[in-house]
């Protein structure tokens, strides 16, 4: 198997995680315009132009896992990478909102190909810690993007409409497709390529579900990334309608998502010598705490810009610790069907989060309320999850937590 050079593999992860951050925050400081100008019948649907595009991304990374298990990782990136650009060229265009939900909605569809591949690529080359290692340093560099588009939409409205946003994000994917397709050869072993065929695509998918780490795994984290997304569907309202910030919306969000990027820079670092469960589980203890200590305090004083910053960025921090771990512990015992376990852990996690994130966000009511109930309701349900997955016993380091 060809072996990809360490920064380089981290490089690729980053690279193509950042395409699916780009095309959520990228939009946020764009919402209110858009939704003004192509006729959303009511402010919360704004919110659909990320929610459809994150629905879409989850549901066929279902179908993308076999399919890459059988052509291989690179080809079906490429495809990918192809209908992305026709998806971003397709929304500068659209004429509707529901042509454009459109085009977002098959956005998101074709990343799912990439998250997939990336996930594929990461666990061909290395598994245990030093999967968790390269996701860690991966999402480090990849957390640039939601730190920063935010603003760098803003800028391209400074410059152009809204549409000009879209054309920024093909570009790069323009530059991605040249990139990979130089530099990334295939990491699928002839070996280990699976045939396309219903029965075999179902067991691989029924032992994914049947393995108690890696079903419980995804599930937990699929409830905590339904809170971030609840808070990113609705936070260019927040910012702006709820706490008046105007053009200072990308600043106070790239504030909070800076946390999620220190934390997985530190998890890089600790994981190595804690282990991902006992990462994991003090940063799912932390989420919570800090949540039902905001919900107390929001209540009963009142809530404040500078209290939900503060906590906003607290639980940023533990989900930038419970991400990779739990995604490296949910692919550890996967190692034979990388492709569909990516897939099944992709398509679980992301359309649940997207589901829920999507029903906090519908909850928006002028308030911060919805946020902090269903940031609290949701890291409870995870640490339940946790707790059926390790049989109660919390905080253990075991082995194989390491690389092959």
């Amino acid at each position: 198997m060809p072996r990809i050079p360490f920064a380089e593999l981290v490089a690729i992860a980053a690279a193509l995680m950042a395409l699916n951050a780009l095309a959520i925050d990228m939009m946020l400081p764009a919402l209110g315009q858009i939704g003004d100008e192509l006729g959303a019948a009511r402010d919360n649907d704004r919110q659909l132009i990320i929610v459809v595009y994150v629905l879409g991304n989850g549901v066929a990374q279902l179908f993308f896992g076999p399919i890459i298990d059988r052509f291989g990782r690179k080809r079906v990136l490429m495809w990918a990478l192809g209908g992305y650009i026709v998806g971003s060229a397709l929304s500068v265009v659209a004429s509707s909102f529901t042509l454009l939900l459109a085009a977002r909605a098959f956005q998101g569809v074709t990343t799912a190909a990439t998250r997939v591949a990336a996930i594929a690529i990461v666990r061909d080359q290395c598994s245990g810690r030093k999967m968790a290692e390269v996701m860690s340093l991966a999402i480090t560099i990849f957390m640039a993007a939601p730190i920063l588009a935010p603003g760098f939409g803003q800028l391209v409205l400074f410059i152009a409409p809204w549409r000009g946003i879209f054309l920024v994000l093909l570009l790069y994917a323009l530059i991605l497709t040249v990139w990979l397709g130089w530099r990334l050869p295939e990491t699928l072993s002839p070996t280990n390529r699976k045939p396309l065929r219903a029965g075999p695509i179902a067991s691989s998918y029924f032992e994914f579900i049947c393995n108690r780490t890696a079903i419980g795994y995804t599930m937990a984290s699929a409830l905590c990334f339904g809170a971030l997304f609840g808070y990113i569907s609705a936070s260019e309202q927040i910012f702006v309608d709820t706490f008046d910030l105007g053009q200072g919306f990308p600043l106070a969000f790239a504030a909070v998502a800076a946390s999620l990027g220190a934390a997985t820079l530190i998890n890089a670092r600790l994981v190595s010598r804690f282990g991902m469960r006992r990462l994991s589980h003090s940063a799912i203890l932390v989420f919570i705490g800090a949540n039902v200590i905001h919900l107390a305090i929001a209540t009963t004083l009142g809530e404040t810009f500078i209290l939900f910053m503060v906590f906003m960025s607290i639980s940023f921090f533990a989900l930038g610790l419970i991400g990779p771990n739990a995604s490296a512990l949910a692919m550890e015992p996967m190692g034979h069907i990388a492709g569909s376990a990516a897939a099944a852990n992709g398509f679980a996690g992301t359309t649940i989060a997207g589901f829920l994130g999507g029903i906090i966000g519908q909850l928006y009511d002028g308030t911060t309320m919805p946020i902090i109930i269903g940031f609290t309701c949701l890291g409870l349900g995870a640490f339940a999850i946790i707790l059926w997955t390790e049989k109660g016993r919390l905080f253990e380091s075991r082995q194989p937590e390491v690389a092959p």
